[in-house]
This record gives C-alpha cells, sequence and structure tokens, in this order.
C-alpha cells in the first residue's frame, strides 16, 4: 500500500496535478476465469502430474534398491558392495538430473510455461491496451503483486530526458 501511495503522489506531483485517468486489473481473477487460461494449466497440470509420478517411481526404486543394499552388504564382497554403491549413487545421480531437467531453472516446465502462457498472456496484455486506449486512460497497473505497469501513454515516458539529463 505504502508502494501504491507513494506510486500515486510521484505521479501526481510530476505531472502538475494534472487530471489523470488511471485504470488498474487484478491479473490473478483474469487468470482464474479465462477460459484459455484454465485450459493452458490444466495442460500444465498434467504434465507436471506426469513427471512427478515418475519421479515417485525412481525414488520408490531407490529406495527399495538401497534397502535391500543394506540388509546385504555385510555378506556382499567387496567387489559386489562397490559395484551396488556405484549403481546407487549413479541412480541418485539420475534422479537429480531428472528433477533438475524437469522443475529447474530452464527446466521443462518452465520451457512449456513459456511455450504455453506466452500466448495467453501477449493476448491478454493487447486487451489490456484497447480497453486503456478506449478508456483514455493514461495509466494501467496490475493489482495481484508488486506495482506492475502494464500500459503507460507514451507522451509520460521521460526515459530520453534522463538520458539527455546523464550525457
Amino acid at each position: 500500500m505504502k508502494k501504491l501511495t507513494l506510486l500515486f503522489v510521484l505521479l501526481v506531483s510530476g505531472l502538475s496535478f494534472a487530471q489523470l485517468k488511471i485504470g488498474y486489473v487484478d491479473s490473478d481473477t483474469i487468470m482464474k476465469q479465462y477460459s484459455d487460461a484454465q485450459d493452458a494449466q490444466k495442460k500444465l497440470d498434467a504434465l507436471i502430474a506426469e513427471w512427478k509420478d515418475e519421479n515417485l517411481k525412481m525414488d520408490r526404486e531407490f529406495k527399495q534398491r538401497l534397502d535391500d543394499y543394506e540388509k546385504r552388504k555385510l555378506i556382499m564382497s567387496e567387489q559386489k558392495r562397490a559395484e551396488v554403491e556405484k549403481e546407487l549413487v549413479k541412480l541418485e545421480d539420475d534422479i537429480n538430473k531428472y528433477r533438475q531437467d524437469k522443475f529447474g531453472a530452464g527446466g521443462e516446465l518452465f520451457k512449456n510455461q513459456e511455450e504455453i502462457m506466452k500466448p495467453i498472456q501477449n493476448k491478454i496484455f493487447n486487451i489490456i491496451q484497447d480497453v486503456a486506449n478506449e478508456n483514455e486512460l493514461d495509466f494501467v497497473f496490475d493489482r495481484s503483486g508488486d506495482i506492475l505497469f502494464l500500459y503507460a501513454k507514451p507522451e509520460y515516458d521521460i526515459t530520453n530526458l534522463v538520458l539527455e539529463k546523464l550525457k
């Protein structure tokens, strides 16, 4: 709330008390109520469930092999024990690699989210811009999280003025 108040004060003072038209959207609500977004989320949820099931199978197999090893390690030869330990380490590495490949930064989940959600987000963003223009809004922000401007009239962009002063 403090950010919003500060933002509003800065906008009003920076524009010499000009009449501003500000709008906002709640992107969480839009995503929950927009059927294309719901369908996309279902696709992502199905992929996640499939990957979690596979990961669970891998975990069970590892635990089973580890338990078996713990029960038999005293009767194994040194060579056999080393082989089984090596297999267990490899299996554990494979499990960690699988998790990273699917759920890690830059993993398949990230790529699929980008691929599936990006067109929907672009469509929503374009409609927000259309609505802002139709209603002659100066600024539109998203109230779902941190203050995020989704639209601002180009006439309020002071980037070049800042760059000039920096020179």
